[in-house]
C-alpha cells in the first residue's frame, strides 16, 4: 500500500514539471501580439493606475537605476524616435523627449498604431519624455528615457482614459492617469526581467559532456550530464534535471561576448548572469555574476581549456547585439554551466546567482524525489522535450512581485 502511495505522490510531483505556459522569460511578450476590441477596453478613470501597486516595484517598471546624461556612459543605450505618427512637443528644442530606451520606443510605436486606429486623423502626442534637465522628483524614470508622459493630438481630455486603457494594451509596465493633462507610461530596464525573453542561450551554443564530447543546446536531453562548476569553483560534471525554457522556434535579441587568450564566443539574452569581473581579473575569486547587459569591452569571463581541472580569465574584446531564433535555458544540478568554454549561470532575471540558487533548491528537492521512482529514468531522459516556460520561474516571479509591492 506504501508503495501505490508512493507512486501515486511521484506521478503527482511530475504533473508539476510540465510547464504549462509559453514564452522566454516573464512579461508581455513581443509588442502588438495583444489582441482586442474596442468594445471590451474600458478607459482608466482619474488617478487610476495600471497595475495597481507603485511604478517602481517589481511587478511595474521597477526601481530607478541612475540618472542618465549626455555624458554618461549609458547614454548610448538611449535611442531616438523619429516615428512620423507621433507628434514630439520637444519644448526644450534639443530632441530630448525623443531620446528613450529600446523598450519604451517599442510600446510608444505600438501605441501610436492603437490611437490612430481607434480615433482617424488622431496622433499620439508626447509632451514629455528622457529629462536632462532636473525637472521632476530625484528618483524619477524620465531621466532613463524610460517614462514618457502622453496625450492625443487633438488634446481632447474626454479621449485620455482611454488613451490611458491603449497604453496599457501596447504593453507599458505602468500606466498612471496621473493628470487631467496627459497620462503617463513607463516600462522597464532593457536588462530587467521582463525584457527579451528572460534568459537563455541559443541552440546553436554547445555545452561539454562529462565523455568530453560537445553538444548544442538544440540536442541537450534531460538526464545528459555535462561540464559546471560546483561552488568551490571546480569544473565538474553536473546533471540536466529540466529546461527552465525551451523553444526552437521563437526569436531573440542575443548579447554576444567575444573574448581572446582564449578566443571564445557566448551568445545569451541580457538579463541571464554570467561570471565576469573588471580588468585587472587576477583570480577567479574576483569574478560576480552580472546581467549579459552589463558586461563590456575590457571585462573578463571566466574560460575553460579542454582537459584543464580550473578555470583561467578571459578578457572581453568585443560586445555587440545579435537575432536569432531558439532559446534554451537548462538548469543543471549546480546551477551553472560552461556554454561554447565560458562559464555561465543557469538563472536569469534576478541579480544574485546565489539566491536564485536557493529559491530553485524545491524544484531540485522533487527531482530527487522523482528520479527514486523506476519509471522517471527512461521518462526523464527521453527524446521529446517539452516547450515553453517551466511553471517554476514564473511563479517565482509572481511571489516576487507580490513581496515588493
Amino acid at each position: 500500500m506504501a508503495w501505490h502511495r508512493l507512486v501515486v505522490l511521484g506521478l503527482a510531483l511530475a504533473s508539476c514539471l510540465l510547464p504549462p505556459a509559453q514564452g522566454c522569460g516573464p512579461g508581455r511578450g513581443p509588442v502588438g501580439r495583444k489582441q482586442y476590441s474596442r468594445k471590451n477596453l474600458t478607459p482608466l478613470q482619474y488617478k487610476q493606475f495600471v497595475p495597481n501597486i507603485a511604478e517602481q516595484t517589481l511587478g511595474a517598471s521597477g526601481k530607478a537605476e541612475g540618472k542618465i546624461s549626455r555624458h554618461s556612459e549609458h547614454f548610448k543605450d538611449l535611442v531616438p524616435n523619429y516615428n512620423p505618427d507621433i507628434i514630439f512637443k520637444d519644448e526644450e528644442d534639443t530632441g530630448a523627449d525623443r531620446l528613450m530606451t529600446e523598450r519604451c520606443r517599442d510600446r510608444v510605436n505600438s501605441l501610436a498604431i492603437a490611437v490612430m486606429n481607434m480615433w482617424p486623423g488622431v496622433r499620439l502626442r508626447v509632451t514629455e519624455g528622457w529629462d536632462e534637465d532636473g525637472h521632476h522628483l530625484p528618483n524619477s524614470l524620465h531621466y532613463e528615457g524610460r517614462a514618457l508622459d502622453i496625450t492625443t493630438s487633438d488634446r481632447d481630455r474626454e479621449k485620455y482614459g482611454m488613451l490611458a486603457r491603449l497604453a496599457v494594451e501596447a504593453g507599458f509596465d505602468w500606466v498612471y492617469y496621473e493628470s487631467k493633462a496627459h497620462i503617463h507610461v513607463s516600462v522597464k530596464a532593457d536588462n530587467s526581467m521582463a525584457i527579451r525573453a528572460g534568459g537563455c542561450f541559443p541552440g546553436e551554443a554547445t555545452v561539454t559532456l562529462q565523455s568530453g564530447q560537445t553538444k548544442g543546446l538544440s540536442e541537450l536531453r534531460r538526464g545528459d550530464f555535462v561540464l559546471t562548476v560546483d561552488p568551490s569553483g571546480q569544473v565538474t560534471p553536473g546533471e540536466v534535471l529540466l529546461f527552465l525554457d525551451r523553444d526552437q522556434h521563437r526569436q531573440a535579441t542575443f548579447v554576444a561576448i567575444e573574448t581572446d587568450s582564449p578566443v571564445r564566443r557566448l551568445l545569451l539574452t541580457p538579463s541571464h548572469l554570467v561570471f565576469a569581473a573588471h580588468d585587472p581579473a587576477n583570480s577567479t575569486a574576483d569574478f560576480s555574476p552580472v546581467f549579459a547587459s552589463q558586461v563590456r569591452l575590457g571585462d573578463s569571463v571566466l574560460a575553460h581549456q579542454a582537459g584543464e581541472p580550473g578555470l583561467h580569465p578571459a578578457r572581453v574584446v568585443r560586445v555587440w547585439q545579435q537575432e536569432g531564433v531558439g532559446v534554451y535555458a537548462p538548469l543543471t544540478s549546480h546551477g551553472t554551466l560552461l556554454v561554447n568554454g565560458v562559464l555561465a549561470s543557469c538563472y536569469a532575471v534576478f541579480e544574485s546567482h546565489r539566491w536564485a540558487h536557493h529559491a530553485f533548491a524545491p524544484l531540485r528537492l522533487v527531482h530527487g524525489l522523482l528520479s527514486l521512482l523506476p519509471f522517471m529514468d527512461e521518462a526523464g531522459n527521453c527524446s521529446s522535450q517539452d516547450t515553453g516556460v517551466h511553471w517554476y520561474p514564473r511563479f517565482l516571479y509572481q511571489l516576487a512581485s507580490g513581496m515588493l509591492e
